[in-house]
């Protein structure tokens, strides 16, 4: 990262370089005495005369070292209008110079505690990069010093940011690798690693999966040469015996297709196919490296869906770890197969308090909510509410969208327990969630969250650049925070 933030103590009076401060939604800056030279203030008054108000970030260049950024703090701020704040403030900052920018805390006046960690937060989640492959990199460290002896963030709430941020942007390194790099095999190493940071981690390989029974996962994988794989991170935090949340994320991490396969233009996006187990994943890391005081597991089905010699084919029939028999319709309806198994074995092995899977699962999902909402589905309505609520406070919004026992006839088989796709046509994604509610087996608390338009964005977005969003785990971190710690 070319970002760094540092948290001092002094006061922002002689400060020479960048400065941002914060003013009620008047751009009233008569109690800003203290803080900027009397010049300056005349100079920023004078300005503000013929300036539009109505905006909530306002700047003042004063000279060629030094420019004032005054951020608005309006009556009815939210934490997410405070990170947008933030990443808005990110747009002004100039990489091609070795540079200090200062955000004075003393200056915040809000009820909203850690308003300054906030903003910190939103100008860090909008300087994320994916560069690696980039044979020039030639930004220079920009430094960021949080000034003022008021609304100091304490060192856990830090933590607590950075735990966040590292998660997020794990999930989007995840999500941002090309194919030929984060295959399965190189997928499940990455995870392993995070063994460091006090995750217990459990790896299946295919000889394993096999032996447990696990074919629809399995069915997938077996044109790729690639290794096929169930990875399962657990987080024990809580001090007792109290059952785990539980995380489930589909990890395709190249999807052609297969024998049905796709189209050759944007085949190349298919790279953020696995954006649910990234999520997972992201979301693991932040809980252990902010030590949650939960039990939390994570479990990602991790396989390459190729169209090779030994590729499953449309009409073939397999037994799910469930017992239950698929007949495979179309090959490119892949990822509900991983999930079937992935789900059965969290809810048998680990009898969780409930089930948030999270899948790039459907098209129809984008026909119906574009970019703005991940489609929700679930068989409990006090785990749904939780989540919308959730969704609404970090900005990673949630429609909750139709199960019902009538959609059922669109999947039956005539050869088997059920067929992978809906081939009368329409309800793409609401057939597919109640194709997955079908290996939830002991009616376990269970959520669907269909994010095939929210892990990528090709435009960028509030909070990021373009490209993967890191899409749920602030979202499911907020549910944990709010609701089981």
């Amino acid at each position: 990262m070319a970002l760094q933030i540092n948290y001092k103590t002094n006061s922002s009076k002689n400060i020479s370089s960048n400065l941002v401060l914060f003013v009620d939604e008047k751009f009233n800056i008569s109690g800003l005495k203290k803080n900027i030279s009397s010049s300056e203030l005349s100079y920023i008054s004078d300005l503000l005369k013929n300036s539009d108000l109505k905006k909530d970030l306002l700047v003042f260049k004063i000279n060629s070292k030094k420019t004032i950024f005054l951020v608005s703090i309006k009556k009815d701020i939210k934490t997410s209008d405070i990170e947008n704040l933030g990443a808005k403030f990110h747009g002004y900052i100039n990489y091609n110079k070795k540079s200090e920018y200062f955000v004075n805390s003393d200056t915040v006046n809000s009820k909203i505690k850690n308003f300054a960690g906030y903003f910190l937060h939103g100008i860090k989640l909008k300087s994320y990069e994916f560069n690696i492959y980039k044979s020039k990199k030639d930004k220079k460290l920009v430094s960021i010093n949080v000034v003022g002896s008021k609304n100091k963030l304490s060192s856990q709430d830090q933590l607590r940011f950075k735990a966040l941020e590292e998660g997020t942007f794990l999930a989007r390194d995840l999500v941002s690798e090309p194919g030929n790099i984060l295959h399965p095999d190189e997928y499940a190493k990455r995870i392993n690693s995070l063994k460091k940071f006090g995750l217990k981690i459990n790896i299946y390989d295919q000889k394993k999966l096999k032996k447990l029974g696990m074919n629809a996962l399995l069915g997938v994988g077996q044109g790729s040469i690639r290794g096929s794989y169930l990875v399962t991170m657990e987080w024990n935090g809580a001090k007792n015996n109290s059952k785990p949340l539980a995380f489930v994320g589909k990890g395709v991490c190249f999807d052609t297709g297969g024998i049905s396969l796709k189209p050759a233009k944007f085949m190349e996006d298919m790279t953020y196919d696995m954006a649910g187990s990234a999520t997972v994943v992201g979301l693991m890391k932040n809980l252990a490296v902010r030590k949650a005081k939960i039990n939390a597991v994570g479990v990602v089905g991790l396989v390459e869906n190729m169209p090779g010699g030994n590729a499953q084919r449309p009409g073939d029939i397999v037994k799910s770890y469930s017992g239950k028999t698929i007949e495979i319709l179309n090959t490119d309806a892949e990822g509900r197969l991983v999930l079937a198994d992935a789900i059965t074995f969290t809810e048998k092995k680990y009898k969780p308090k409930f089930m948030v899977d999270l899948a790039t699962l459907t098209g129809a999902i984008i026909v119906s909510l574009g970019s703005e909402y991940a489609g929700l589905f679930s068989n409990d309505d006090k785990l749904s509410n939780q989540l919308i609520t959730a969704g609404n406070k970090v900005d990673e919004k949630l429609w909750r969208m139709p199960l019902h026992k009538n959609f059922d006839k669109l999947i039956e088989s005539k050869n088997a327990d059920m067929q992978n796709i809906n081939y009368v046509g329409g309800a793409g994604s609401t057939t597919a969630a109640q194709f997955l509610q079908r290996f939830v087996l002991n009616k376990t608390p269970w959520a669907h969250l269909d994010i095939a338009g929210m892990a990528f964005s090709k435009y960028g977005g509030a909070l990021n650049s373009g490209g993967a969003t890191g899409y749920g785990v602030r979202l499911l971190n907020k549910l944990i925070e709010d609701n089981y710690e």
